[in-house]
Parts: structure tokens; sequence; C-alpha cells
């Protein structure tokens, strides 16, 4: 009986986590307006791409139960947007500093609030081997 605990509660993880990190692509196309988007400089573009991609590839590993990997890369789908968080907000990148000081964007702090989740998570079950 324990047996089917554990299976379900992977189940619910890697449910959970694969709605996370679709919720972490629809931030990022609705903070760059859409389908195909505008992001400038060009380069933050290709990089919400990215994301946006790696976090729907994520999402499917994590459902198929692909988990190791699964769970490898939704840590870095968490973790990447965090660190692009604050490092935009803090001393900029290059070419961009529309955002320097701008930390309680609502869109930006659910964003946060969605990969803090999501890097908990998976970070916990990498660990665990759910």
């Amino acid at each position: 009986m324990a047996e089917r605990g554990a299976i379900a509660s992977g189940w619910t993880a890697r449910l959970a986590g694969a709605l996370l990190c679709l919720g972490v692509a629809a931030v990022h196309v609705i903070d760059q307006g859409g389908v195909p988007g505008s992001k400038t400089p060009r380069y933050i573009g290709v990089l919400y791409y990215a994301l946006e991609i790696v976090a729907v590839v994520t999402a499917v590993l994590l459902v198929v139960g692909i988990v190791r990997l699964g769970w490898f890369l939704a840590l870095g789908v968490g973790t990447g947007p965090i660190v692009g968080y604050v490092l935009s907000r803090g001393p900029g990148l290059p070419d961009y500093r529309s955002d320097i000081g701008n930390w309680t964007e609502p869109l930006g702090l659910f964003s946060l609030v969605i990969e803090g989740l999501l890097v908990v998570l998976s970070a916990t079950c990498f660990v665990r081997r759910l």
C-alpha cells in the first residue's frame, strides 16, 4: 500500500511541476506581447523563446515519465528567470536598462511566485528521485 502512495505522490508532483512549467512559459509569452512577441534587445527575445520552448518540453517530459531529466530541466526553468529578474532590475543587462529598479511589476512578481514554487518542487523531487 505504501508503494501505491509513493506512485500517486510522484504523479501528483510531476503534474504540478508540468503545470508550473507551463505557467512560466505563459507568463513569458504574455510579457513579450504574445507570439511571436517583441522583446528588445534581440538577445532578450531569444532567451524568452528558449525558456518558453524548454518549459513546454520539460512539462511533456514530466508528464510522460522521463523524470530525472524533467526535474533537472525544471530546476533550470525556475532558476533561470529568477536570475534574469534580479539582474534586469538590479545592475541591468547589456543594452537592457528599462527595468532597472522595477521590482514591483505585478507580472514579474507573479512570475517569481511560480518560478519559486517550481524551484522548490523540482529540487525536492530531483533529490528524492520522485
